[in-house]
């Protein structure tokens, strides 16, 4: 059984950051990407970044220049590091894996970020 657990959520103040991991539970698998997303209440996930295998990265245009996606292969682990944060930047943040032909999603950590 995969699973994915977040961490490194918090309060911070606009202009602050923080750090957020996602650990898979299982090592020695293939990754085909993972990838972050953020849900406010009311209003439906979105991808915030993402990695694929080959070391592609995603965006979306509000985080660009501000956020970096990363992977320790050798902790199982993906990160993102969230710089120069803003109040809307707060949101439920979720991990998600793709392993062959199978999406994981973790179970979310919350980002505050205060004015």
């Amino acid at each position: 059984q995969v699973q994915l657990v977040e961490s490194g959520g918090g309060l911070v103040q606009a202009g602050g950051s923080l750090r957020l991991s996602c650990l898979v539970s299982q090592s020695r698998f293939n990754i085909y990407l993972m990838a972050w997303h953020r849900q406010v209440p009311g209003k439906r996930r979105e991808q915030v970044a993402l990695i694929t295998s080959i070391g592609r990265t995603n965006y979306a245009d509000s985080v660009r220049d501000r956020f970096t996606i990363s992977m320790d292969n050798a902790r199982n682990t993906a990160y993102l590091e969230m710089n120069n944060l803003k109040p809307e930047d707060t949101g439920a943040y979720y991990c998600r894996s793709i392993l062959g032909a199978t999406e994981y999603w973790g179970r979310g950590t919350q980002v505050t970020v205060s004015s």
